[in-house]
């Protein structure tokens, strides 16, 4: 019998961990909108490297239980996000590897992933692959993108003020400590 073949944009889960089944394969990155999004501004998605991608179905039956059905997400892709202290682009690696437990509705599956250290998921009628890439990518990117050394000179914003000579600036308490001595201390 001839192997089935899986639609990773409509993937029938159960189908797919029953048989033991796994893709592979790549996106470019701009088909991945909500990271495309993430991209420092003169950075265009379309030149990053493709996001690659694997998935591996299987059926694990505990001892004295049901069958589980569960999935194993492998995927990379290299970003470029805006460096938080020069404000040029930082590339980022990214890297995900998950595995997920299908479960039959919402209900059980908001039940049991506040006890288990598993993703839990509801099993949908077909799971768009690239959207769940797309989601576990951008769990991965970095809070505060930034490079470990910036390329330039940070600018500043004073660099004008610093070089114009110095003038004496009045003490902002001044004006306080005046209007204690004019009341002789009394407050």
């Amino acid at each position: 019998m001839k192997p089935r073949s899986f639609d990773p944009l409509k993937l029938d889960v159960g189908a797919f961990a029953r048989e033991g089944a796994s893709l592979e394969g790549e996106w470019p990155a701009q088909s991945l909108p909500r990271l495309a999004e993430a991209a420092a501004p003169e950075s265009d998605p379309a030149r990053w490297p493709a996001v690659t991608w694997s998935a591996r179905g299987e059926i694990r039956t505990p001892k004295g239980g049901e069958a589980q059905t569960w999935l194993e997400l492998s995927a990379g892709a290299q970003v470029a996000l805006t460096c938080q202290r020069c404000l040029q682009p930082v590339r980022e690696d990214l890297a995900v590897s998950r595995w997920f437990r299908f479960v039959k509705d919402e209900d059980q599956a908001a039940e049991m992933d506040m006890d288990s250290d598993d993703d839990v998921l509801a099993l949908p009628r077909h799971l768009d692959l690239r959207e769940l890439v797309e989601d576990e990518l951008l769990l991965e990117l970095p809070v505060v993108p930034r490079h470990e050394e910036c390329p330039e000179p940070l600018p500043h914003a004073n660099a004008e003020e610093e070089d114009a000579p110095q003038e004496a600036r009045p003490n902002p308490f001044a004006a306080l400590a005046a209007l204690k001595k004019g009341s002789g201390g009394k407050a």
